[in-house]
């Protein structure tokens, strides 16, 4: 008899392709023809040409990569100008850059809780959200989509640490979550509230 501990892999994708699951790659050209109306360059600046050039100028004076974590190496002086100027835009004592907004919300959610603690998530949030979540060891409650009613209640029935995590603007549906209405519920709740605003910035 044959050992085969991955087997489960082709029964899967089966079942993915026979329910119209299965995306593929699709390459696209440096110089595409097409507006691009899925992807997250928002405002299309991926290709202003300041844009390019600064990127181009920053690549000859600091090279190609980070040379590690931002504790050991990878910390620049222009990862601080960064992080300086985006906490003066925002309005906020100071900022954290990240390689992306998934790794964001991993590091937000993991670092603010924890376990014992319970985190109340919006079922329409990202799935980055729900990964950090899952990363977190927290006890995670979902709730209702933008009902601060939902998340009182689910306060309610905890004792100990907690915060209410929420997309500012929806990605899918693209509706704004109702934050004066949960801001109150968390301060009520002596909880926190996390918002990502990706897509609201």
């Amino acid at each position: 008899m044959s050992f085969a501990p991955f087997d489960w892999i082709d029964a899967e994708a089966r079942r993915r392709a026979a329910a119209g699951l299965v995306r593929t790659l699709r390459p696209r050209d440096a110089e595409p023809e097409l507006l691009d109306l899925a992807s997250n360059d928002y405002l299309g600046l991926t290709r202003h040409p300041e844009v390019t050039a600064s990127a181009a100028a920053a690549a000859h004076r600091w090279g190609a990569g980070a040379t590690g974590s931002r504790l050991v190496t990878g910390s620049t002086a222009l990862h601080a100008e960064l992080e300086r100027e985006l906490a003066a835009f925002c309005g906020f004592e100071a900022a954290l850059v990240l390689s992306s907004g998934y790794a964001a919300n991993l590091a937000a959610l993991t670092a603010l809780s924890g376990r014992g603690s319970l985190i109340v998530s919006d079922a329409g949030n990202h799935a980055s959200i729900v990964d950090g979540c899952r990363l977190s060891r927290a006890e995670t409650a979902v709730v209702p989509h933008a009902d601060p009613d939902a998340v009182a209640k689910a306060f309610g029935a905890h004792d100990g640490r907690a915060l209410a995590v929420t997309d500012s603007v929806f990605s899918v549906d693209g509706d704004a979550a109702p934050l004066p209405a949960l801001a109150e519920v968390c301060r009520s709740a002596n909880a926190a509230l996390l918002v990502d605003d990706a897509h609201g910035l």
